[in-house]
């Protein structure tokens, strides 16, 4: 089974899309089985992470953000501006899809475990992640 989930994003950071991903889990109707994400995007990326301490999220960026700065003047793909190369190599670095078990139409997440959809770029927009159950 497959689904699409559309997530608005309003700059760089993490989203977390764990209770649109658990209602379309939900809404399929699936037993049990892997749940895979795969978001269709080279600038954004997802992870599961903690959902509990704001401040984790903000040590993620930050530190992403110090290892793949802006403006370096190595990089040649810049006619998208400053930030559109650091965003394909965050997203390169981090991951564009992510499995998660699931059973009796439910998440198999731990209890501090949140599902992210990971930001690179500056501006607002919609980034897409596809959901299949198997």
């Amino acid at each position: 089974m497959i689904a699409q989930l559309s997530c608005a994003v309003h700059g760089q950071g993490l989203y977390d899309i764990t209770s649109g991903v658990a209602r379309t889990v939900s809404d399929l109707d699936a037993e049990s089985g892997l749940c895979t994400l795969f978001i269709r995007h080279t600038s954004a990326s997802l992870l599961i992470q903690e959902n509990c301490d704001p401040s984790a999220k903000a040590d993620l960026e930050m530190w992403l953000n110090r290892l793949v700065p802006e403006n370096d003047p190595d990089y040649t793909h810049t006619l998208e501006g400053p930030d559109d190369m650091p965003a394909h190599i965050k997203a390169a670095l981090t991951a564009t899809s992510i499995a998660v078990p699931f059973e009796s139409g439910k998440l198999l997440l731990g209890t501090w475990q949140g599902i992210f959809l990971w930001e690179h770029r500056h501006r607002a927009g919609t980034r897409d992640v596809v959901i299949h159950l198997g």
